[in-house]
């Protein structure tokens, strides 16, 4: 059964950058496009999470500023329900397009996108009132768009904005009868500590414009224990090889010998990390916390974080797409292979 809807935004750029204070001029404004899936418990996970959607949803949003242009957005989505489904957060992972990213010569000004494809997350919090009249129904709410190319190229200093939207959804299906399958025995979970070990690569840029893109490496190593059938801890630690960190000990040390920034320092850096992940199906969301206790360089600080998404391929291999940050500056978008036994 599917459902489509159809919701107009009207919202702010948030200011959480005084760099892109020059941007924020106007009130962006676009809309919203779903196409949902419903599931009833054809498999567990539906039940654990109270019956969710899956779907796709399109953005297009005029950020009203000449120098940041449009952008044109897909994301695949999850729409979560509360309080007898009145309530429906949507949580969305996808690429964006941008008609007028950064460039020296004729744009210049743009410091938020330094590219015209980025990734980009959004959220909406909806009061949804479904089959109002007929298939027809109800919602408005609150939204978050995020956008960013995770400093796979500078500039990266990204934009927030917060909406207000409203709109539609119809039910392809209203005349059809709902009937959710509930199993309490499916809910059971009890797994030993398992332990894994992960390669993850991408390139990368420093916030030096044009100082040039280079591959990274990290060896992961970590134990796991899930502790219930949604949520599971890990610690474990991290090798890092950034390259790009060759290039900016080397820029530094010329450019800026106030610094005092040894041109032989180690560009490698070794962290300890706490994490924790949610189970939902085959896909599972991870949030790491770690601290670097190998450190030769001063970048961003001793305190990093990562958060993104695994899918497994069947017990004992799964692919990862993770943004590693420091607090809100992004550093890389990740993509790992891992196995776990």
């Amino acid at each position: 059964m599917y459902t489509i809807d159809a919701n107009a935004f009207y919202g702010s750029i948030l200011l959480h950058n005084t760099d892109i204070s020059h941007l924020i001029t106007e009130h962006p404004v676009g809309f919203i496009l779903g196409l949902n899936k419903r599931n009833y418990g054809q498999k567990e996970w539906h039940q654990a999470y109270n019956y969710p959607d899956t779907g796709v949803s399109f953005i297009y949003q005029d950020m009203r500023n000449k120098t940041l242009g449009e952008n044109y957005s897909i994301y695949a989505h999850y729409n979560f329900y509360f309080f007898k489904r009145y309530m429906q957060f949507r949580i969305g992972q996808g690429i964006a397009y941008n008609t007028n990213p950064y460039d020296k010569n004729v744009n210049f000004r743009n410091n938020a996108y330094g590219s015209s494809i980025m990734s980009s997350t959004f959220l909406m919090l909806n009061f949804q009132k479904d089959r109002f009249y007929k298939g027809l129904g109800l919602k408005a709410g609150i939204s978050l768009i995020h956008y960013s190319n995770a400093n796979v190229k500078a500039p990266n200093t990204s934009t927030n904005t917060f909406a207000f939207n409203a709109g539609l959804v119809y039910d392809l299906n209203w005349e059809e009868e709902v009937n959710y399958i509930y199993n309490a025995e499916k809910l059971k979970v009890s797994e030993p500590i398992h332990f894994n070990a992960v390669f993850r690569t991408g390139i990368n840029e420093s916030d030096v414009i044009n100082s040039g893109q280079y591959a990274f490496y990290i060896l992961s190593a970590y134990a796991d224990k899930r502790v219930s059938r949604k949520s599971g801890i890990q610690i474990g630690a991290d090798l890092f090889f950034s390259n790009f960190l060759k290039e900016l000990i080397r820029y530094q040390s010329i450019s800026f010998p106030e610094l005092e920034v040894d041109q032989n320092a180690d560009y490698k850096r070794v962290g300890l990390f706490a994490g924790y992940e949610l189970y939902i199906s085959k896909l599972s969301i991870l949030a790491q916390l770690g601290y670097y206790v190998y450190y030769p360089f001063d970048f961003e600080g001793r305190v990093y974080n990562r958060v993104g998404f695994k899918y497994y391929f069947g017990k004992n291999l799964h692919g990862a797409i993770t943004l590693k940050s420091h607090g809100a500056a992004a550093e890389a978008v990740e993509f790992g292979i891992g196995i776990r036994l």
